[in-house]
């Protein structure tokens, strides 16, 4: 799903931000790499990279999302740490020397603030293992603590390596959320799914990354499983109780948390275990799975 979680950055007017004294910000020791010590995330999705690689001294804000449960991988642990509003008030009190910002972020208007002295990562999605490989080396070297980038993906590699192959067996899959969005190919729950022996429905239906499918096409589809977000097993409002219409009701849900899939990162390990560990639980319906004439 290719979508920020980004914060309201210079949705205010500059002009009237308040203005703060600004200080150079130390040089790096010959030899070693250079650690900025004010790191400022306006991207959910660096979250959980800077509390997996960071010093907890070297953060000076998460974003705010970074403490829901049911958006971010990391919420209890970032229950300690600082976040922000990501306003341009915020932004020139903390004073950062290196802002984590997604894709189109605003670069001249930091520079404004700041002086030009707080180094930018406008930060993609990541929609494959590979590509959050490159990110954790890519966050890893930005705040000087590529030994633990490198620690990280060996570890990731090794938990994904121990699973078991083909638990999915070619199964069918529907990865499919409130109000009826199907998530498509090219998306981290795609490669989720390839990597855990399961086609995906939009595969065989060609649909793009992010459609709206409705009850009775994924019906007449019989895909062999659905793949829903966790907070959906209650129906709270018109959204989730779509998921439990009888119409679909009869197909074997694999679950998993929305934060995480929602940003590729170091939850991917776990959305893959938590997957493998259903689909070895789940009665084998392989076959069933196909497009409607």
């Amino acid at each position: 799903m290719r979508h920020w979680l980004v914060l309201p950055f210079a949705t205010l007017a500059l002009g009237a931000a308040p203005v703060y004294a600004l200080q150079a910000h130390p040089k790096p020791s010959q030899g070693l790499p250079f650690r900025p010590q004010r790191i400022v995330s306006l991207n959910m999705c660096a979250d959980q990279y800077l509390v997996a690689l960071a010093d907890r001294s070297q953060v000076a804000a998460l974003t705010r999302l970074s403490r829901d449960p049911n958006m971010s991988a990391v919420a209890a642990q970032a229950a300690s740490w600082p976040v922000s509003a990501g306003t341009a008030e915020d932004i020139l009190a903390m004073r950062p020397d290196l802002v984590i910002a997604a894709p189109g972020f605003r670069r001249a208007a930091l520079d404004r603030l700041t002086r030009g002295r707080t180094r930018l990562i406008e930060l993609d999605t990541a929609d494959t293992a590979q590509e959050i490989a490159a990110q954790i080396r890519q966050i890893a070297a930005a705040i000087g603590q590529p030994a633990r980038g490198e620690a990280l993906i060996a570890r990731m590699r090794r938990d994904l390596a121990a699973l078991p192959a083909n638990p999915g067996r070619g199964g069918v899959a529907a990865y499919y959320q409130r109000r009826g969005y199907l998530t498509g190919t090219g998306t981290l729950v795609d490669d989720l799914m390839r990597r855990v022996g399961l086609t995906n429905l939009a595969t065989r239906l060609g649909t793009p990354p992010l459609a709206r499918i409705g009850l009775e096409q994924i019906a007449l589809a019989r895909p062999d499983f659905l793949i829903v977000e966790t907070a959906t097993d209650v129906a709270t409002d018109r959204g989730a109780a779509m998921l439990h219409h009888p119409l679909i009701a009869p197909i074997p849900r694999l679950r998993v948390p929305e934060a995480w899939t929602v940003c590729g990162g170091p939850a991917y390990v776990r959305a893959a275990q938590s997957l493998t560990a259903q689909l070895r639980r789940a009665p084998q319906r392989v076959g069933t799975g196909s497009a409607p004439e």
